[in-house]
């Protein structure tokens, strides 16, 4: 059988029951494929079945303020991801009169929708011929062709998308595209992958040539950036301060007030500062607690926090809002914050 056959073949035998293939939604495809985006199945989950709980639909979900739409996506990361596919959700609703385009350059055109993306609703959906190539499917093109082109450079990219649509079963698109993702997050994994009882093994370059722990092979070096943060847990009796943020990775979520460093300084530095000053100026304070340094580790960069608790008389940080400590629970926050919370028991 043809490699494709094969994949169709096993596809057959072996595929997740995933509820987002029980129909042909395009809403429930798009959301599913969003949430999958550096995620996998087992975490991404519990996050479908949750927002299609709270949005049924794309008018349900358009109509949420971003707030809600944070909120249940905290935890996942990549956050620009869930505040796109408000943005989207909206301009489906208004653009589109609520109905999902057909055309797979009209959804190319929404934000936060790529190539990949667009061709997974588009074959899922509607059938059409477009092959999809994510992380999944370069790595099991990479391993049984011998493809050594770094996947993330540009000939990579061509090469990889030119293979993929070589390889589409046109008249099967949608299922195609599917078992070829899925052969590669259950059997073609990119750690210890079980090649004795794979059936592509026969005609695998990778297997064959001793390669599968080479391949596929990345130009580019990740480079991590260390930030410095010391957040200020500022509490009056039962109130405590929080504030959005306007930009960064976390956009859009709340956190206590910052002070950022590009490497650690002292608690010394850190009273002494011009933003220290500024922030508690004519206040009376005392810092009742100073945690241990936490690393965080996000893709692109490692976090060093410190939490700072501290106890104010009448005051009100700028650009802050000023809520019961009951009510943080409601408000998206960045999984630091979270976990340190939850370890502490305010939430």
């Amino acid at each position: 059988m043809s490699f494709s056959a094969q994949i169709l073949c096993w596809f057959d035998k072996n595929k997740r029951s995933l509820p987002w293939r029980n129909d042909k939604d395009p809403y429930q495809i798009w959301l599913s494929e969003i949430i999958l985006q550096q995620t996998k199945v087992i975490q991404g989950l519990p996050y479908y079945n949750k927002f299609i709980h709270a949005f049924p639909t794309i008018k349900h979900l358009a109509n949420a303020s971003e707030d809600e739409v944070l909120k249940l996506w905290q935890g996942l990361g990549y956050y620009s991801r869930a505040r796109n596919l408000h943005y989207t959700a909206k301009e489906i609703v208004k653009k589109y009169n609520s109905v999902f385009p057909k055309d797979y350059k009209t959804i190319l055109k929404l934000k936060g929708i790529g190539p990949y993306t667009a061709a997974a609703i588009t074959s899922f959906a509607y059938n059409l011929p477009y092959a999809v190539v994510d992380g999944n499917v370069i790595r099991l093109l990479s391993r049984y062709f011998g493809v050594q082109t770094s996947f993330d450079s540009s000939k990579g990219k061509k090469e990889f998308q030119l293979l993929a649509e070589e390889l589409l079963i046109k008249e099967e698109a949608g299922k195609n595209n599917q078992a070829i993702m899925e052969f590669g997050a259950l059997q073609c994994v990119p750690k210890s992958p079980n090649c004795s009882i794979c059936p592509l093994q026969n005609e695998c370059f990778a297997f064959n040539n001793n390669l599968v722990f080479q391949l596929p092979k990345r130009a580019k070096k990740l480079k991590i950036k260390k930030r410095f943060f010391d957040f200020l847990i500022i509490t009056q009796n039962d109130k405590l301060f929080i504030q959005k943020r306007k930009k960064g990775i976390w956009k859009g979520l709340y956190q206590f007030p910052l002070i950022e460093h590009e490497e650690v300084k002292s608690e010394r530095i850190i009273k002494t500062s011009d933003t220290w000053r500024n922030m508690f100026e004519g206040a009376t304070t005392t810092i009742t607690k100073i945690s241990p340094q936490i690393k965080h580790q996000l893709t692109h960069q490692t976090i060093y926090a410190r939490f700072w608790h501290i106890d104010a008389n009448i005051l009100l940080p700028k650009n802050t809002d000023c809520i019961r400590k009951e009510e943080l629970i409601q408000y998206p926050i960045p999984k630091l914050l979270e976990k340190y919370l939850k370890n502490i028991g305010i939430i």
